[in-house]
């Protein structure tokens, strides 16, 4: 599986879904529960949503970087010089 912009603009908005569900869980819930602590799930929720949409930014940025080479060649032929020109282009969408 290859990560590319648009593996990290997905991952970004389920990084943003993790932190408003965490935030709701976290901020806006009174339930007092045996067993399990809602609170403590929605800290969960939006530590992992925070963390999710840093790594997606930095894929979103590795996959935006481009590497571009230019070769320019002169060759001798039977009919004279012949001038060949490539571009490569690295990276990017």
């Amino acid at each position: 599986m290859t990560m590319n912009r648009t593996s990290g603009i997905g991952l970004t908005g389920f990084g943003i879904v993790l932190v408003v569900v965490g935030a709701i869980l976290r901020f806006a819930t009174t339930v007092t529960t045996s067993g399990f602590n809602i609170q403590k799930i929605g800290d969960i929720l939006l530590i992992a949503g925070i963390v999710l949409v840093i790594i997606s930014l930095a894929i979103i940025a590795m996959g935006s970087r481009t590497k571009t080479t230019m070769r320019r060649d002169v060759r001798a032929t039977p009919e004279g010089q012949q001038r060949v020109e490539q571009r490569d282009l690295w990276g990017g969408p």
